[in-house]
């Protein structure tokens, strides 16, 4: 399992002062996308999200995307070192994802851009 890059997580409550901020840091323009009640801006390296509370509850349980070449090969992988995947691998807009808890209770999100065939 080769590791692409992360994405850091964000919630925020007010989604257009925190873009505006993150593409100065960043000088990148903002990728923005609505999923499930939850408004989100992709700047860089980061994942602003913002929505009603119950929804952002769930998500601030996840530490970080992380960005693998297959998800297939790392649910393998995940779970020959003990993390245990609780949800996926799923097809996303983008490519793949699962949710694994690591043994230390750390919950990552792993993604692919590979689409179902």
């Amino acid at each position: 399992m080769e590791i692409l890059g992360t994405t850091l997580r964000i919630c925020v409550d007010d989604l257009d002062t925190a873009t505006a901020f993150y593409e100065q840091l960043t000088g990148s323009t903002a990728h923005r996308f609505d999923r499930g009640g939850v408004s989100a801006a992709a700047v860089g390296c980061f994942l602003l999200m913002s929505g009603p509370e119950a929804e952002l509850e769930v998500l601030r349980k996840v530490t970080a995307t992380i960005a693998v070449n297959d998800v297939e090969e790392t649910h393998a992988k995940l779970a020959a070192v003990g993390a245990q995947v609780v949800a996926g691998p799923l097809a996303t807009p983008v490519g793949r994802n699962l949710l694994a808890v690591h043994p230390d209770g750390s919950v990552f999100e792993y993604a692919d851009r590979k689409t179902s065939s």
